[in-house]
């Protein structure tokens, strides 16, 4: 059979990406325009500049990740693009890109779940892993954790009650004035912290040994700010953001390697932008090691939002003859698992 070629689209909040990814496994390229810099002024990622600048950029990306690749749109075989979940707009724009792409060389369109690709990510450096394997899922918006039971279909096992992990570390962040955005700031301030100094609650969800909250710790933070401010305490912002880094790792690698033990799982998989926190892979890494599970993460660049890991999992969709229709849409709240789409199978 020949090599599969996907042109991957990814534009879900704030990153403008483009990939190619050869068989499912090789990236060919993989372009990202980021607009940190625009956010971090406003403090966090205002939709309406997000959507204008993925319309600004959407062709030059698609363009340098075709030359970066030695192909031109003659050579794909199918589009993909990521189609929910993440804001309407930015959705909107990639969609929009990929069904023009797709309708005018007369190829297959196939809709991606954005945290999917996150999982797929995966699969670019592991060229032994494969489903069915157990998987935390730790970003801004995402909490879960999932088995991967075949390539596109996922059985939740647990998700956060309130705040994602990813979403605690940007208020936490903020709080104690780090900015935008907050996980890479407070994973950096941590390195110069005691992660002992102040004891925040591992919150629990009773009676769901596989769920997270992290609303409590949160608020925890805030608290224990406020107090320290009112009694005149002075405040070590190293300390706090090691501190409040420890709890959270310490409760995500508690449910993660938990649950591998009690489903007798022997394969940890961890995706999306806080597997990029090297504090929690290296907490995993030694607690899989003890209890003998094989633990895999991406490289940093294939933790946050990028189109190589949309373009390895639209690959898998296409191989089972999955395609969508072009009424395919944005779907902003859409969840893992769920399909909004018109299978063609």
């Amino acid at each position: 059979m020949n090599d599969v070629l996907i042109l991957a689209i990814e534009s879900s909040c704030d990153e403008t990406a483009a990939a190619v990814v050869r068989s499912g496994r090789e990236v060919l390229s993989n372009v990202i325009s980021s607009q940190i810099a625009i956010h971090t002024q406003y403090g966090g990622v205002v939709p309406e500049l997000a959507s204008r600048k993925h319309i600004e950029k959407i062709n030059p990306v698609i363009e340098e990740a075709l030359e970066e690749a030695g192909v031109t749109l003659a050579d794909i075989t199918a589009v993909a693009v990521t189609y929910g979940p993440g804001l309407v707009g930015a959705l909107l724009v990639g969609v929009a890109e990929a069904k023009a792409i797709a309708y005018a060389r007369g190829l297959p369109l196939v809709g991606v779940h954005h945290i999917e690709g996150h999982v797929c990510a995966n699969l670019i450096e592991h060229p032994d892993l494969a489903p069915p394997f157990l998987c935390l899922i730790v970003s801004g918006g995402h909490t879960h954790l999932a088995m991967m039971k075949d390539y596109g279909t996922f059985e939740i096992l647990g998700r956060t009650r309130d705040d994602a992990a990813g979403e605690a570390f940007d208020k936490v962040a903020r709080a104690i004035g780090l900015g935008y955005p907050g996980g890479p700031k407070i994973e950096k301030a941590a390195r110069e912290g005691n992660p002992h100094a102040i004891e925040f609650p591992r919150g629990r969800v009773e009676g769901s040994p596989f769920d997270f909250s992290f609303s409590g710790m949160k608020s925890a933070v805030l608290n224990y700010l406020n107090q320290a401010k009112m009694t005149g305490q002075e405040i070590c912002v190293e300390d706090v953001a090691a501190s409040f880094q420890q709890a959270v790792i310490d409760v995500l690698t508690d449910r993660a390697v938990g649950a591998a033990k009690e489903l007798k799982q022997d394969k940890l998989v961890i995706a999306g932008g806080v597997a990029s926190n090297g504090a929690l892979r290296q907490a995993l890494a030694d607690a899989c090691q003890k209890e003998g599970i094989a633990f895999y993460y991406p490289s940093p660049i294939y933790c946050t939002d990028n189109a190589a890991m949309i373009g390895v999992a639209g690959y898998y969709h296409y191989q089972k003859g999955r395609q969508d229709g072009w009424d395919l849409n944005a779907v902003p709240g859409l969840k893992l698992g769920e399909q909004v789409r018109d299978p063609r199978i």
